[in-house]
């Protein structure tokens, strides 16, 4: 019956994202049959214990035993249908399978509901309490086994012999291999072998890859490691190419919620602040979520498939920061965030690498905070930002500034004021775009827009219609300098990364920044390889001249081969994932 209900299950899951992944019957026939050894492995582990009560009820007829297996009933079909309900739910925001990092997000529950409606919320709990119950009741119809005293023995003994074969499919056969994710992969499509992936197992499975732990990936031996690493990250610069007119600019870098380039075409001022500006024409973000991208930011550090850093408050005691950088340059720095700063421990964060002053949801009116329901709405906290530029002293030897600012309103549920475009997330986008408009005006109208350097990048993309992590255009990102620091308009050709951005910044200030091992100064005679990285879900993606290719770790194959040297990028990916692992491992234990 388990094993039904996971079909059921798989089957319901690609109908009810059938709008955003087309597929066709004979799609769906492949994923049932290509799944059913993963769904048979997890049916087995819950049928442990009914198949030991049931042996003992052979010789110990006691009712305690019916009442226990109703009990473990009650949980299993609970569990069963949470992971039914949040796989299925999830899937259209993540874009991956159910794992346990959706765990991470229930210690700020304020915050998840935020991306969601009431109603949203109120159906799936109702679905959750009458599938639980009607899973339940199903399970408890089975009854346990009697047998006559002249038969226990025997059926003892046949059953016994079940063991080695339970075993056996738990573990998934006999080969070294155990069960595992990547058995039930079989298309270049990654919904199809999404959906072929038992969300149960998923779940139980990513335990030991939570956000908070570190995963060992031991591709290679140290040796080899270091040889495929040598010259991909340069710490120094050499000739630096100058883009501003001061070297003490003050500065305001604005993290944009999701604003990949996929976005462009509705975001029309950005589109002319790239004209005006300096533009990094083939920039891409290193990860896919906000906690990642922002650590990727503001300390040109990694992101890592499953682990995040942000997450670790002991290793980013360790890191280095822009903000800190710029300090001990004598500069003042604040940050900004419309949103609740305690959120994936941003603000131990914020604060441990350099960023003195913090503002934040609780700092606004009622009105405000519930203006949208992340928090602040970003014309509000624009406006703040405005605010606080226009208050700097502009005689020449003023104390500089650095101002960091996290918008939050394109994010789901889209909510914004604004009701320009009939599609609600390109209209979030569009709304973000005219706030930064209406930002950039008045600036310019301001005596301190003759010092100021602003910079544009988001803090990652997202999935949108047929923009997967399999393509490359899904994660370049756009990277605009502007403001009167800004020598004259350009653009910057060369492939890099968000992380990129620590070096290159403070290489135009004339600052050391080889304490930023993972950043690199794109303006330097120095990087003379340029690639790009990213990390998603149990995966990676490298771009480089030749091409790109997405790799997928659970299946340890090829998602997208786009380049005539896919082998040698697969092996660099490895090794920078091995190397950037293992420096995340001993961060903090020297």
């Amino acid at each position: 019956m388990t094993l039904i209900l996971f079909i059921i299950a798989k089957v319901i899951f690609m109908l009810l994202n059938y709008s955003d992944h087309p597929f066709t019957a004979g799609d769906m026939i492949s994923v049932i049959c290509h799944g059913l050894s993963l769904d048979l492995s997890t049916a087995l582990y819950f049928l442990i214990l009914p198949f030991f009560i049931t042996l003992i009820s052979m010789w110990w007829s006691h009712l305690q035993l019916q009442a226990v297996l109703n009990i473990y009933y009650a949980i299993i079909a609970f569990m069963l249908m949470s992971a039914f309900i949040a796989d299925t739910s999830l899937y259209p925001f993540w874009g991956f399978k159910l794992d346990a990092s959706c765990l991470q997000y229930l210690e700020t529950p304020t915050e998840v509901r935020a991306s969601v409606s009431g109603f949203y919320m109120t159906v799936r709990l109702i679905l959750l309490i009458a599938g639980s119950y009607a899973i339940y009741r199903l399970y408890k119809a089975i009854s346990l086994w009697t047998k006559a005293p002249s038969q226990r023995r025997s059926a003892t003994i046949s059953n016994l012999l079940f063991i080695p074969l339970f075993i056996i499919g738990i573990r998934g056969g006999l080969d070294e291999s155990t069960t595992n994710i990547g058995q039930v992969y079989f298309s270049q499509n990654q919904f199809l072998n999404h959906s072929a992936v038992n969300p149960v197992f998923s779940f139980l499975s990513s335990f030991e890859k939570t956000a908070s732990n570190i995963v060992d990936y031991d591709f290679f031996s140290q040796h080899e490691c270091d040889a495929l690493m040598k010259d991909l990250y340069p710490t120094t610069s050499e000739a630096t190419d100058t883009l501003l007119t001061t070297t003490r600019p003050d500065i305001v870098i604005v993290l944009m919620e999701s604003a990949g380039d996929i976005f462009e075409k509705v975001m029309p001022h950005l589109r002319r602040l790239k004209k005006e500006g300096i533009d990094f024409t083939a920039c891409y973000g290193n990860t896919w979520r906000t906690d990642r991208g922002t650590v990727c930011t503001y300390s040109g550090y990694p992101s890592f498939p499953t682990s995040s850093v942000m997450k670790m408050p002991k290793k980013t005691n360790h890191l280095p920061g822009i903000a800190s950088s710029l300090r001990e340059a004598g500069y003042q720095t604040s940050y900004l965030y419309g949103g609740d700063i305690n959120f994936t421990n941003m603000r131990s964060f914020l604060v441990t690498t350099g960023w003195e002053k913090l503002t934040w949801k609780a700092d606004y009116s009622n009105e405000d905070q519930n203006s949208a329901k992340w928090g602040v709405r970003d014309d509000i906290t624009f406006n703040t930002l405005y605010e606080q530029i226009a208050a700097i002293d502009t005689t020449a030897d003023h104390q500089r500034q650095l101002f960091g600012f996290s918008t939050l309103s394109s994010h789901e549920p889209w909510d914004v004021p604004l009701k320009r475009l009939d599609q609600e997330i390109p209209n979030a986008f569009y709304y973000l775009d005219t706030c930064i408009g209406d930002f950039i005006d008045k600036l310019k109208q301001l005596p301190q827009w003759k010092n100021l350097l602003i910079i544009f990048l988001p803090d990652h993309s997202i999935d949108y219609g047929h923009y997967t992590e399999a393509l490359q255009e899904r994660n370049k990102i756009p990277m605009v300098w502007t403001g009167g620091a800004v020598k004259a308009p350009r653009q910057v050709t060369k492939l890099c990364n968000q992380t990129d951005l620590a070096a290159t910044l403070l290489a135009q200030l004339q600052l050391p920044h080889d304490q930023y091992r993972w950043s690199r100064d794109v303006l330097s005679a120095s990087y003379r390889y340029p690639f790009a990285v990213h990390n998603y879900n149990n995966g990676f993606t490298v771009a480089d001249s030749t091409g790109f290719i997405a790799f997928d770790l659970e299946s340890n194959r090829l998602v997208t081969n786009g380049s005539g040297e896919a082998s040698r990028l697969v092996r660099m990916g490895k090794a920078i994932l091995q190397a950037t692992t293992a420096d995340l491992k001993v961060m903090g234990t020297k």
